[in-house]
């Protein structure tokens, strides 16, 4: 039994769903975003209410109802109220610029990153402040789609990830890095 698979999806005022067959659609004031379901699961509405039912009782099935049911859900909270990820610039030098549509990272390389920014994703530099500038060292990533956003926050998060000496590098807000020991002098 997938008791997240029977949890209802219930839908807030100015989104609206649609559901054709194996398409479901779902449009709010943050955007538009379509997802194909498998086979095995159905969905339907009910009144404000999307209720997930599965053919059988395989393995498969079960764990597909749970997950359509978590997709569905994550696209209605990605329409109405989106989702961000926060990531923090450290080191010496280490800032972020937009240009146009390519985030510009100058993360003490020979030469700037250029990372072009997916359509329906919004990118925003502050300082630690909090205060929105062209050059920072916080980078906010806004968008409907939780995958999208979380991808995004990945790939730049990836170009260079904390070290654990001196702590220099692109994390998440809040991460903890656990710090190494450096080398010590011996004397004789």
């Amino acid at each position: 039994m997938s008791r997240i698979g029977n949890k209802p999806v219930v839908v807030p005022d100015g989104v609206k769903i649609a559901i054709a067959g194996q398409q479901v659609k779902v449009e709010g004031p943050k955007g538009k975003l379509q997802i194909e379901l498998h086979a095995a699961i159905k969905a339907r509405m009910d009144g404000k209410e999307v209720l997930f039912e599965r053919a059988d009782e395989t393995r498969q099935s079960k764990a597909l109802h749970g997950l359509s049911r978590a997709l569905v859900n994550n696209m209605v909270t990605g329409t109405s109220k989106g989702f961000e990820k926060k990531l923090e610039i450290q080191g010496v030098g280490f800032k972020a610029s937009l240009q146009g549509k390519n985030l510009n990272l100058s993360l003490g390389f020979s030469h700037p990153i250029l990372y072009p920014v997916p359509e329906g994703i919004t990118v925003t530099i502050s300082d630690p402040q909090g205060k929105k500038v062209n050059e920072g060292t916080v980078i906010l990533i806004e968008g409907a789609d939780k995958q999208k956003v979380g991808a995004v926050a990945a790939d730049v998060r990836a170009y260079y990830p904390p070290e654990p000496y001196k702590g220099k590098g692109v994390r998440y807000a809040g991460e903890h890095i656990i710090r190494k020991e450096g080398k010590t002098a011996q004397s004789k």
